[in-house]
C-alpha cells in the first residue's frame, strides 16, 4: 500500500523512525554502526560469526546461546572482522564478565579464533562441525565440477567437428533421459545427502554417475565417512581414531582437494575434537544470522545501518 489516508508509505516511515521509534533518544543514534557492546547478556556458552549487513559490509557478531536467539542474545555487534579492531572493543569488558565464558563455538577463520583465545580466555574453543563438512562437500563439488566442464568441452568439440563434416550433433541420451551435461549439473544436490534420503530418480541417477566416473563415487564416500564420525561418535577419543583412519583413506585416494580439508583438519584438531564433549555447533550463531537477513529483507534492505541497528537490538539484546 503506498499510501494510508492519504500519506504516502516513505512519510509514514520518516514518522516513525523521527517521533515514534525513539530513535532520535537513543545514545548510540550517531555511532551504532562503529559498534555496540552489551556486556549485561554474557552467558557462559557463547558463539562468534560475522555476518553481512548491507552492500557487503561485514560485522563480528558475538552471541549468548543461552538466550535462544530471543532477547539478550546480543552480546556485541562490531563493524568490521579484523582481530585488531575488535579485540580491544571487546576487552572494553570486565575481566570478571569475560571469564564467565566457558565454551565458545566459531568457524575455522584465524581471525575468530585468535578474538576468542585474547578476550574469552578461560573459554573452550569449540570448531563448529558444519564448516568442516562444508569443506568435505565443496572438495567432492569440485571434482564433480571438473567433469561438467569437461562434457561441455567435449560436446563442443563435437558440435564443431560436426559442422565442418556436415553431420548434426546428438546428444547421447542415458537410460535415465538425461545428457552426460544434465547428469552431472543434476547431480549436484544428490551428492551433498546421505544415500538413504535420496528419491528413487536420485538413486538412479547416483548409479549412473558413479558407473561413469569411480572417482566421484570415492569422493562421495570420503565425505559421507566423515559426516559418519560426526553422527555416530560420541567419545574424542574414538574420534581421533576414526579422524586418523579417515586422514588415511584421504592420503590413499590421491585427490588433491581432499588433502586440503585433510590437512585444515590436522592443523585445527583440538578445537575440532572439542566438538565431541559437548557436541556443540555454531547453529544458534547461523540461526541468528538468517533472523537477521529476514529482517532486512522485511525492511527493504539497510538504508541506514544506525538506525537498522537501534531496530535490531531493541528485539534481541
Amino acid at each position: 500500500m503506498s499510501s494510508f489516508y492519504g500519506i504516502s508509505a516513505s512519510k509514514l516511515r520518516r514518522y516513525y523512525r523521527n517521533k515514534l521509534s525513539g530513535f532520535q533518544d537513543w545514545e548510540h543514534r550517531e555511532n551504532a554502526r562503529e559498534g555496540l557492546v552489551f556486556p549485561e547478556n554474557i552467558g557462559t556458552h557463547i558463539s562468534i560469526d560475522e555476518t553481512c549487513l548491507s552492500q557487503g559490509e561485514l560485522y563480528t557478531v558475538v552471541t549468548n546461546k543461552g538466550a535462544r536467539g530471543k532477547r539478550g542474545t546480543i552480546i556485541a555487534i562490531l563493524n568490521g572482522t579484523k582481530s585488531e579492531n575488535i579485540i580491544p572493543i571487546l576487552q572494553s569488558i570486565p575481566e570478571r564478565l569475560r571469564k564467565k565464558v566457558l565454551e565458545i563455538t566459531l568457524d575455522l577463520a584465524g581471525n575468530m579464533g585468535l578474538i576468542a583465545k585474547k578476550c574469552f580466555p578461560l573459554a573452550v574453543q569449540v570448531t563448529d562441525r558444519f564448516h568442516v563438512q562444508q569443506l568435505a562437500t565443496e572438495a567432492l563439488q569440485e571434482i564433480r565440477i571438473k567433469h561438467r566442464w569437461k562434457a561441455i568441452d567435449d560436446e563442443n568439440q563435437a558440435i564443431e567437428k560436426g559442422r565442418k563434416l556436415q553431420k548434426p550433433y546428438s546428444a547421447k541420451i542415458l537410460s535415465n533421459g538425461d545428457t552426460l551435461k544434465q547428469l552431472l549439473a543434476r547431480s549436484r544436490y544428490l551428492l551433498y545427502k546421505s544415500q538413504h534420503k535420496w528419491t528413487p530418480d536420485q538413486k538412479e541417477r547416483a548409479g549412473i554417475l558413479f558407473e561413469l566416473y569411480p572417482d566421484l563415487e570415492k569422493a562421495y564416500e570420503l565425505s559421507q565417512r566423515l559426516s559418519w564420525i560426526y553422527n555416530s561418535i560420541k567419545d574424542k577419543g574414538v574420534a581421533y581414531a576414526k579422524l586418523g583412519l579417515w586422514h588415511q583413506h584421504v592420503e590413499a585416494s590421491g585427490f588433491k582437494s581432499f588433502n586440503t580439508v585433510s590437512r585444515t583438519i590436522k592443523n585445527h584438531y583440538r578445537n575440532i575434537l572439542n566438538y565431541f564433549d559437548n557436541r556443540s555447533t555454531n547453529a544458534s550463531a547461523e540461526s541468528f544470522n538468517a533472523k537477521i537477513k529476514a529482517f532486512r529483507s522485511q525492511f527493504r534492505g539497510v538504508g541506514d545501518v544506525n538506525f537498522f541497528l537501534f531496530r535490531l537490538t531493541k528485539l534481541f539484546a
